[in-house]
């Protein structure tokens, strides 16, 4: 396994792509409003077997599948712990390969569409209450790094900094590059400067967006090494739950990321092993 924060340094490291695109592909029913939590309950074999997949593809960190799990949801709270640290042991399981927690932003536990706006109606306080104990338990099941990713909105990303700074463990924030609650200049550069002020935060960037939004939004970034894995251009549609339009190749942007300061680099929703294998040759 690669020392992560050593690696990001030197070179870029590839992420895994869409795990609830990959279980779906795999004939699991990823519909409902746990997506790919409700297999990790249900068929875990089958979560393993999707990490091990992208592992084979040139992933070289993993993605639990941990996006959409919190205390305080439909699922009793004991359960939920066991879950978070099953996704951890199952990404362990997958290769010899970096394990990032995935930690979703709130709107995620909604299920409203509500992570692509960080509309909560909630203080800085209150955010930071409803993450501390998911996070306080990823940390303990062993996590290597922390992947905070989808954040729809500045205070969000605010509350979360101060959590990871007392919690210490190493991290990557990702900000919803398309969400809403980014509309204000410079908010979302303001986001990703105070994602970086933390000192175990080994990289900031944009994830869940559309690919040719990437390379605009790193520029806004400091001067950190940072992460980039947008969707595959699909659009969408929460009050459906579908998605619309055509996918790109994301492996064709990768050179523009790279040269922007990506050193983080995969893909997201829609994205396959097929696309982590193009972005590996890329990197490469």
């Amino acid at each position: 396994m690669i020392d992560l924060a050593a690696t990001v340094a030197q070179r870029p490291v590839v992420l895994d792509g869409g795990l609830g695109t990959l279980l779906e592909a795999r004939g699991n029913d990823v519909t409902s409003a746990l997506w790919s939590a409700r297999v990790l309950r249900d068929d875990p074999d089958e979560v393993r077997a999707a990490h091990a997949e992208f592992v084979a593809a040139g992933a070289e960190v993993v993605i639990t599948a941990s996006y959409q799990l919190n205390v305080g949801g439909s699922i009793p709270d004991a359960e939920v712990e066991t879950l978070l640290r099953r996704s951890v042991s199952l990404a362990r399981e997958a290769g010899d390969v970096v394990v990032a927690a995935s930690v979703g932003p709130i709107g995620a536990l909604r299920a409203d569409g509500s992570e692509y706006t960080g509309d909560y109606g909630l203080s800085v306080a209150e955010l930071r209450a409803l993450h501390r104990r998911r996070l306080l338990i990823l940390a303990d099941a062993g996590a290597d790094v922390l992947a905070i990713e989808t954040i729809p909105s500045p205070l969000e990303v605010e509350a979360l900094a101060l959590e990871l700074a007392e919690l210490g463990l190493p991290a990557f924030v990702s900000v919803s590059a398309d969400s809403t609650g980014f509309a204000a200049v410079e908010s979302r550069a303001e986001a990703l400067r105070t994602a970086a002020s933390v000192p175990n935060v080994l990289a900031v960037g944009v994830n869940c967006c559309a690919p040719a939004t990437v390379t605009a939004a790193l520029a806004e970034a400091p001067d950190v090494p940072l992460v980039a894995y947008p969707n595959t251009g699909e659009r969408w549609d929460a009050a459906t739950r579908t998605w619309h339009g055509s996918a790109a190749p994301l492996a064709d942007e990768v050179p523009s990321w790279v040269a922007a300061g990506a050193r983080l680099v995969g893909g997201c929703c829609r994205s396959t092993p097929a696309d982590i294998a193009a972005i590996a040759a890329a990197v490469r």
